[in-house]
């Protein structure tokens, strides 16, 4: 592929540093520049046509043996049977390659990197592994949800919670929090019935709808909540294990004196010593039973279920059939009186362990039991965490989330008003443990139910983080997660280890009421996330966004998603913000290091409405000069050749980076291959695919285009007219100065460069035209000096505004602005430059101005030329016209005509008038010479291609102009004004 323009052997062994033509040499971009190197050595992957060759046969040759098979059978059964489908070349094959495809290809990619838009691979990863156990919305969804739900915060808090906020502030506290957890059910529910569903829970939720970088932030927060939470378990079932049986207990317990009563009494809670021994132990053999594999845990789930369930039966056939006994044990039965007294809240200090005393150090208050009680409504995600074990996800998800949602809600709202008219509020909240107190027939049957049911919360936690934490880690996303990464089939050993190792050491803390308000937060962070995917994905109402639960609306999930910002604030201000930035830099260090790709997420759904709304907005009329940005569209045509694989000057990008200030803006880079459209449609992919990773590989905000036309005049022109939508066209033809036309006797390009030009004007489009490309700086260069402008025609301020785009990279940042005015000798050259400065004045815009006088240009050109060190290429521009007017008048008479023609066009040639542009350019050329000679830039006026002249004399005067001129902008501006001077 012709790609690129570099300039072979144009200096040889030139120095590093860029130098004027005296004092200052300049080394051009050749074959083996380090640029050009780096360039080449860019591993494209998939890019080059080699492997897309070989992908292409891999795939042929993968889905062939299938299709070969089931051919045949085909016309072994029924060669003769006709198929309404043959019409479409794909015989009743369809139904078998063209569905399975559709399942087995690569439609939800492992990680961001795989199933690329574009990419060419394997056809298919393979037949999916068949599941050894499917699970229905009963084992699958509702029953983990139900053991999740129903923890040791119903069992020694829930009691607790009612004597201290009343049965009124714990009735809305129990709606409250389970209005909730269920909008995130529905929110839940409409997501993952939109799609199959991969290993990850809420984090393959989050990430899919919110992109990479959310679903890392949210899902790692998630990860650590969820081992956390496996501390809380184990406290709860040490607690309850040193509660039931204090012998146990290796360190004195903690006695607390409750003062205020009638008599004095004493509560007795385990030691924070105990708590962590035993903690620290149970925690150790969770691991290792962890290690024995999820079937073994997933097999013995049901059985720590059963006692659960037996022990709140117990609980309530106790409530239902306790009697009024000594009032002195504070249990007086269903009793109405009771209700009225327990009714109204009571918030008062505590002591660290829970128990109520006038001197403790914790204050209670109706956010702090949302704190505390949250935790027992979470949860709702391990249905979604089972995803790859049910037969329907997208029956079984919803149906037994919201079920289990339901049940455990009116549950504890059942419960509130059962404990409340239970029992005296003394007795709610000095005894941890009332539900083993009131349980039917004895309270051992509570105490193994509190322990079985914490134990195998802690498994599910213990086998479920780990499993998230190695998720993250499969996609590939942050590198410093590798180390988590598994393969399939296979447990997360290391994940498990740094997962029980965080679990320890919230062990280690010891107190349950402070571990819980940290698990909510993350927990409500994860459920924000999940809410505001579902309102993101509803609010923009894709094409792909067709979830089968309909029972949703995007305003309950701004509800839910509302109501987990409230709640993380009324629990804690300061733990919401330290969870906020903790998921925040996580977000950023993964927009930082990150390898994250395009998941469809909805944010670049988000991004395409709002660019069909922006463009609408700007609609078809003329850009105001205020809100005009320059869109080059950046002309890769080659004037030259490169190495195979890189598809652009080197030097482009940079260039291109210089006309936009702060980097707003967007650069097109276009290239023609010519040639038939569907001949060279593969060799576009892949051309598209190197000027892609160009660009990427340049840090150039910008797009890739590739064009396919018989010759390059007919597909700039289709370029020119149909690149860009509305406003958002290219205004700013952007490209190189073919220095090497002559030396390489490349007799095309004259005609080719005019015709770009010409075609420039016929479309009203402004040209900047870039000579000595191979010298341009890039970032890490710094030029001094000046950006001399030789301001000959009105362009609209397009040359003064390119000067000023310049000055604001840090290249040119060192340089000033001279502005050069020319002026016939007649003329009042004092009063131009005042009215110039004024001008620029009025631009805000700072530079020196000088207006240089010379005669007329007919007067000049009867004279003759003066003595210059540019007449060397003036004389030689003379001859070669001669030469060829002389040759085209040749041809001509033996044609027998007297009409010149060119490229089979009528060329009128007046020699007065070609002497006469050829001074013109050389008395520019010998000005900025003169002028300009350690300029960083030099900026003229293009002057526009004569009509009837042919374009062999064009290049000639253009030759002459930038003769000796290292670097300059040949800049024509178009029928607009780009610049203004009113505010």
């Amino acid at each position: 592929m012709d790609n690129g323009d570099i300039e072979d052997g144009d200096i040889e062994g030139g120095d590093e540093e860029f130098r004027a033509p005296r004092g200052r040499k300049y080394q051009p971009v050749v074959d083996n520049d380090r640029a050009v190197l780096e360039m080449s050595s860019i591993d494209l992957g998939s890019s080059s046509a080699s492997n897309l060759k070989s992908v292409k046969v891999d795939a042929q040759a993968d889905m062939g043996s299938d299709a070969r098979k089931n051919h045949d059978n085909i016309e072994v059964n029924g060669p003769q049977r006709d198929s309404k489908l043959e019409l479409f070349g794909f015989d009743s094959l369809v139904n078998i390659l063209g569905l399975r495809s559709m399942t087995e290809q690569i439609a939800a990619p492992l990680s961001p990197r795989d199933g690329r838009e574009g990419d060419d691979g394997p056809v298919t990863y393979g037949h999916p592994q068949p599941c050894e156990v499917k699970l229905g919305t009963m084992m699958g969804v509702f029953i983990p949800c139900l053991q999740n739900i129903l923890g040791i915060i119903y069992y020694i808090r829930f009691t607790w919670i009612v004597g201290m906020a009343g049965i009124g502030d714990s009735l809305l506290l129990v709606a409250f929090c389970g209005l909730c957890t269920f909008l995130t059910s529905i929110s839940l529910s409409a997501i993952a019935t939109n799609g199959a569903m991969k290993g990850g829970g809420p984090y393959y939720l989050i990430g899919r709808a919110l992109g990479p970088e959310v679903g890392v932030s949210i899902g790692l927060c998630f990860f650590l909540g969820t081992a956390v939470a496996g501390a809380m378990y184990v406290l709860g079932a040490v607690e309850t294990f040193l509660k039931a049986v204090p012998a146990a207990g290796i360190f004195r317990e903690t006695v607390t004196n409750i003062n205020g009563t009638e008599t004095a009494q004493s509560i007795q809670s385990p030691s924070s010593h105990d708590l962590q021994i035993y903690g620290i132990v149970v925690t150790i053999i969770i691991c290792f039973i962890v290690f024995g594999g999820v079937k073994m845990i997933n097999r013995v789930a049901p059985a720590f279920l059963i006692p659960v369930l037996f022990s709140l039966f117990c609980i309530f056939v106790g409530v239902l059939f306790a009697k009024k006994g000594d009032p002195a044990s504070g249990i007086t039965g269903l009793s109405l009186k009771t209700f009225k007294d327990n009714w109204s809240s009571d918030y008062q200090k505590t002591n660290n362990a829970g128990i109520p005393d006038p001197n403790g150090t914790v204050t209670w208050s109706f956010n702090a039991l949302v704190g505390l009680f949250f935790p027992a409504v979470t949860g709702i995600m391990a249905g979604s965490n089972r995803s790859a074990s049910l037969k329907d996800t997208q029956r079984s998800i919803p149906i037994g989330t919201l079920a289990a949602t339901l049940t455990t809600t009116v549950m504890y709202l059942v419960s509130v008003l059962f404990f409340g008219a239970l029992a005296t509020r003394q007795k709610l909240l000095t005894d941890r443990l009332f539900t083993a107190t009131i349980a039917w027939p004895f309270p051992a049957i509570v105490h193994i139910g509190i322990i079985l049911s914490t134990l195998g919360a802690a498994l599910q936690s213990m086998t479920g983080a780990p499993r998230l934490l190695a998720a993250i880690a499969n996609d590939n996303i942050l590198p410093i997660l590798n180390c988590f990464m598994v393969a399939d089939g296979n447990e997360p050993y290391i994940a498990t280890f740094f997962t029980a190792f965080i679990c320890i050491g919230c062990v280690i803390i010891g107190n349950l009421d402070l571990i819980t308000p940290t698990i909510t937060m993350f927990f409500l962070l994860c459920y924000a996330g999940v809410n505001l995917s579902c309102f993101l994905l509803d609010l923009l109402d894709a094409p792909s966004w067709r979830p089968r639960w309909k029972f949703h609306h995007w305003s309950m999930s701004f509800l839910g998603a509302a109501l987990c910002i409230v709640i993380m604030f009324l629990i804690s201000w300061s733990f919401t913000v330290v969870s906020l930035a903790l998921a925040s830099l996580i977000y950023y260090y993964v927009s930082l290091k990150g390898k994250a790709g395009d998941w469809g997420d909805g944010f670049k759904s988000a991004y395409f409405q709002l660019a069909l709304g922006s463009l609408r907005s700007l609609g078809a009329n003329q850009v105001h000069p205020k809100n005009w940005y320059p869109i080059p569209l950046i002309f890769c045509r080659p004037w030259g050749k490169l190495p195979e694989n890189v598809p652009c000057h080197p030097k482009l990008c940079d260039f291109a980076n210089c006309m936009k200030k702060k980097g707003r803006g967007m650069s097109i880079f276009v290239s023609i291959l010519d040639g038939d459209y569907h001949e060279r449609a593969e060799d576009a992919k892949v051309a598209w695919k190197q000027l892609g990773t160009y660009i990427e590989y340049k840090r150039c905000e910008g797009v890739a285009e590739i064009v396919v036309a018989p010759n390059m005049t007919e597909g700039f022109q289709g370029i020119v007219q149909t690149m860009g939508l509305g406003n958002l066209k290219p205004n700013i033809i952007v490209m190189r100065y073919p220095e090497i036309w002559r030396r390489e006797n490349l007799t095309q390009i004259p005609a080719a460069f005019v015709g770009i030009i010409n075609d420039c004007i016929v479309a009203n489009k402004a040209v900047v035209i870039v000579k000595g490309l191979d010298e341009w700086p890039n970032e890490y260069q710094r030029q001094y000096g000046t950006i001399d402008l030789y301001w000959i025609v009105r362009d609209g301020g397009l040359m003064l505004l390119l000067s000023q785009l310049l000055l604001t990279k840090e290249t040119f940042e060192s340089c000033k602005i001279q502005v050069f005015c020319i002026a016939e000798e007649d003329s009042d050259a004092e009063m131009l430059k005042t009215d110039v400065k004024k001008f620029l004045y009025d631009l805000r815009m700072q530079a020196e101005v000088i207006v240089i006088t010379m005669n007329s240009w007919e007067v000049q050109a009867e004279g003759g030329p003066q003595q210059d060190e540019s007449l060397d290429a003036y004389i030689a521009g003379q001859r070669r016209i001669t030469d060829y007017m002389a040759e085209m008048k040749a041809t001509a008479e033996k044609e027998g005509t007297t009409t010149l023609m060119v490229d089979g066009k009528p060329v009128i040639v007046n020699e007065k008038q070609v002497e006469k542009f050829l001074h013109t350019m050389l008395k520019l050329n010998s000005t900025i010479l003169r002028h300009s000679r350690m300029a960083a830039v030099v900026l003229v006026s293009l002057p526009p291609p004569p009509a009837n002249h042919p374009a062999y004399l064009y290049m000639e005067y253009m030759d002459l102009l930038v003769e000796n001129v290292p670097r300059l902008l040949i800049v024509r501006g178009y029928r607009r004004d780009v610049v203004t001077i009113f505010t």
